[in-house]
């Protein structure tokens, strides 16, 4: 349960903004011009009050369940037991629409979920053993789902290991997404549906849309299977390789806003795109409100290769160091039927090289980060849709981060540690993208705008 004040501003019910300005007190432009008369006259405190509820019970087994020739078959099984609960109220100064310069989202929704679970390790010879699993969940707010995997993997010697699976898998909706209360947004584009009909509306404008949670979807799922093997011909060195791929269906997903006003806004009485009655002769009115909201609306293929290397070299009297080097290759990824492979957000290549050096109770470590080149593919137009085939001759450079550490454990249960993140002071690529979730000129959810970063930490374990 939390409990959270806030003191910001609140519009016209006093009628300040509107008429304080009328009378020459108020100017919204004005900055420290206002006197704090002015500026008490519309602050106000606000009270949300946000709780989060949930209780669980599970019990499982596991053990020895029959022999099988002269080895034993190896069982797991559970079952689960779970409420979850979340509500978040706003003010009623929110709820009333007297607040702007922020937002309040309410959001109410819970659900129960059975799980019931069953996995055997069963070894077919003294190289081969197959592994078969099953899960079991029924939700109360969206129906039950039954998923399955089976894995082999086969040592044909003591240096290498081969292994595959294949699996289905789900996703429930979070209560956050059933359950998200109303809130609302401006964007700018121009309806040309009216301007088309009318020759009204015909430059962008501001328009409002609402969004909220979809109490009607469906759980995400999804099939994905891996081959992969191992070579480790010494303790001291490892090689391993995997090939990946996985599909979803019935991904939940914030609705395109250029396929909503495509869909909706051509058509007076839809009830998504709200237009107030038409004048005149006009056939389509002022857009008031467009509503969106998550549907399970996308499809997404991925497949790529992981590549891991690791090797420990002993040094005697001077301690130990350990190098590894984790590759990742993007081969595909597919959504909707586009190709966001090296496109905006998507690069190809990404690598991790890591060496740690130990000797008694020091320790120290060096790690270098690599992020490839990808695709600026801006929103052109700003209707939520990234412009692949307009505009693909940008691109967002790669970026190398490296950071340090040192450590000492004092005792057995104190530690000390020092270390410096983006040592070499990176700052992020530069990157156009679609406006509005990287208005600051990079890649958010890729690149970490944070500069050099000096930190230290003390450990005790009790």
């Amino acid at each position: 349960m939390a409990k959270q004040i806030i003191t910001l501003y609140h519009a016209a019910q006093k009628p300040i903004t509107k008429d304080q300005h009328a009378l020459g007190n108020y100017n919204p432009f004005g900055g420290v011009t206002n006197s704090p008369e002015v500026i008490d006259a519309i602050t106000t405190s606000l009270v949300r009050r946000g709780e989060s509820r949930m209780t669980s019970f599970d019990a499982h087994i596991t053990g020895e369940a029959f022999a099988l020739g002269d080895e034993m078959v190896m069982m797991a099984a559970g079952i689960e037991y779970r409420e979850e609960q979340v509500s978040d109220i706003p003010d009623i100064q929110f709820q009333q629409g007297l607040i702007f310069g922020t937002e309040s989202v309410s959001a109410n929704a819970e659900r129960d979920q059975y799980a019931a679970y069953l996995e055997l390790s069963i070894p077919l010879s003294d190289q081969l053993e197959l592994q078969l699993a099953g899960r079991y969940d029924d939700y109360s707010d969206f129906g039950n789902t039954t998923n399955p995997k089976v894995a082999l993997r086969w040592a044909p010697s003591d240096e290498v290991t081969l292994r595959a699976s294949w699996a289905q898998g789900f996703r429930a909706p979070s209560l956050a997404q059933v359950g998200l209360g109303p809130s609302q947004k401006s964007v700018f584009f121009v309806d040309r549906y009216r301007c088309e009909a009318t020759g009204l509306d015909c430059e962008s404008l501001d328009y409002n849309i609402e969004f909220a949670g979809n109490p009607d979807l469906e759980a995400e799922e999804s099939e994905s299977w891996n081959v992969g093997a191992i070579w480790a011909p010494t303790q001291e060195l490892g090689l391993s390789v995997d090939i990946w791929s996985i599909t979803q269906d019935n991904k939940i997903d914030e609705q395109q806003f250029g396929l909503v006003y495509d869909t909706e806004c051509n058509n007076q009485d839809s009830e998504i795109c709200v237009r107030l009655d038409p004048q005149g002769s006009a056939s389509l009115g002022v857009i008031q409100k467009i509503f969106n909201t998550y549907q399970n609306v996308s499809s997404q293929e991925a497949a790529g290769i992981d590549l891991s290397a690791n090797y420990m070299l002993t040094l005697n009297d001077y301690g130990d160091v350990k190098f590894n080097l984790d590759w990742s290759y993007l081969t595909e990824f597919e959504k909707d039927g586009l190709d966001y492979t090296g496109e905006y957000g998507y690069p190809e290549h990404r690598w991790l090289f890591g060496t740690t050096w130990s000797k008694g109770a020091f320790d120290a470590n060096l790690n270098i980060s690599f992020v490839g080149e990808f695709e600026d593919t801006p929103d052109i137009d700003f209707d939520g849709v990234l412009d692949f085939e307009e505009n693909t001759s940008r691109m967002v450079d790669s970026q190398v981060l490296v950071d340090i550490q040192g450590g000492y454990n004092v005792t057995d249960t104190i530690r000390l540690v020092l270390g410096v993140n983006n040592v070499l002071d990176e700052e992020p690529p530069f990157a156009i993208g679609d406006g509005d979730s990287d208005l600051y000129g990079y890649v958010g959810s890729i690149h970490n705008p944070r500069g050099r970063f000096v930190y230290t930490k003390a450990t005790f374990r009790f």
